[in-house]
């Protein structure tokens, strides 16, 4: 079985990791990754690039990845007011990445929609070979419902460029919560654009005197928000979801009903958010402890991270090919 991962990140090209807590995470981040530590401490951004990429080679279940970049923060005059130094990459950084290894990534675009010239910035990325779209709007401070985006939405629709929308909890960047919430889907979908909702609406902290709900596999305690992503899912011919960074604790645990959904099941799409961290011992989903330590002895992340889908949705379940439907 091969799937196309439609979900990883370009780290910023001027990426460092300098900060004593850095230094030490590093060591831990980098065998996550299945690249040297002290390589990564001293050029981060092309060991990344050449270990991720040998990673997809070397894959037994990826084939190839779709890679994004993430525009800077823009204010309402189309100026740069933050640009993350870990985060941030351009369209024209994954276009270069994607040229040097064009049988591992599949190139996506990151456009502000603040900037006065994004209309045509698609048409360039689109005509350069970007076949999606990523939106992190909870970090740029920007509501999608806001129909000054309608042309941006007919823009990627005229395209057949389908649109990435984080909905759920972001502990990598600072964000802003109330756009990351299930409603920011509304206009999008409304518009007629294909939409893929990142990371099941799932990881918000929403017990803080009884914290072990929100680790739970009670769906009492689940999300209010990926209810309702599972009943849009449903609704909308449009709309897709992907599973992104799913093996994150406060998110695995919902695995198992999400494997029973079998109807919305032709609506998801296999995804790892690399180069996210994710625990395999020690997670909350209900795999024997056996089980996990096998899993987590798998070196390759992708891999890895296939490794644990597979024991909830096995090699014939769609969501490994559903990519052919929003590519």
């Amino acid at each position: 079985m091969k799937t196309i991962d439609v979900h990883t990140h370009l780290l910023n090209p001027n990426v460092r990791f300098e900060r004593l807590f850095d230094k030490i995470a590093v060591r831990f981040f980098a065998r996550g990754l299945g690249v040297d530590s002290e390589r990564l401490h001293a050029a981060p951004f092309e060991t990344y690039v050449e270990g991720m990429a040998r990673s997809i080679r070397d894959s037994r279940y990826v084939a190839q990845a779709c890679l994004y970049p993430v525009d800077s923060r823009l204010d309402e005059h189309g100026r740069e007011i933050h640009r993350d130094g870990t985060v941030c990459s351009t369209s024209e950084d994954v276009l270069a990445v994607a040229a040097r290894y064009p049988e591992q990534f599949i190139p996506f675009l990151s456009v502000n929609p603040r900037r006065p010239e994004a209309l045509d910035l698609i048409d360039e990325y689109a005509e350069k070979g970007c076949r999606g779209a990523k939106f992190l709007q909870n970090y740029w401070g920007l509501d999608l419902n806001d129909e000054r985006l309608l042309p941006y939405y007919e823009k990627l629709k005229e395209k057949n460029i389908p649109l990435v929308i984080h909905i759920g909890s972001e502990y990598s960047i600072h964000s802003f919560a109330r756009f990351e919430r299930i409603d920011m889907l509304d206009l999008p979908v409304a518009s007629g654009v294909t939409v893929i909702a990142a990371h099941m609406a799932l990881g918000r902290i929403n017990y803080k005197l009884r914290f072990w709900r929100n680790l739970s596999r009670d769906p009492r305690y689940f999300d209010a928000d990926y209810f309702e992503l599972l009943e849009r899912l449903r609704r909308h011919p449009n709309l897709y979801a992907d599973i992104a960074a799913i093996l994150a604790p406060l998110r695995a645990r919902a695995l198992r009903h999400l494997a029973a959904q079998r109807d919305i099941h032709h609506k998801l799409l296999f995804a790892t958010d690399y180069p996210v961290p994710f625990p395999v011992r020690f997670n909350s989903y209900d795999l024997p402890p056996a089980t996990k330590r096998a899993l987590s002895a798998v070196k390759n992340p992708f891999d890895r991270y296939t490794a644990v889908m597979l024991r909830y949705f096995p090699e014939d379940s769609p969501i490994y090919s559903n990519h052919s439907k929003v590519l």
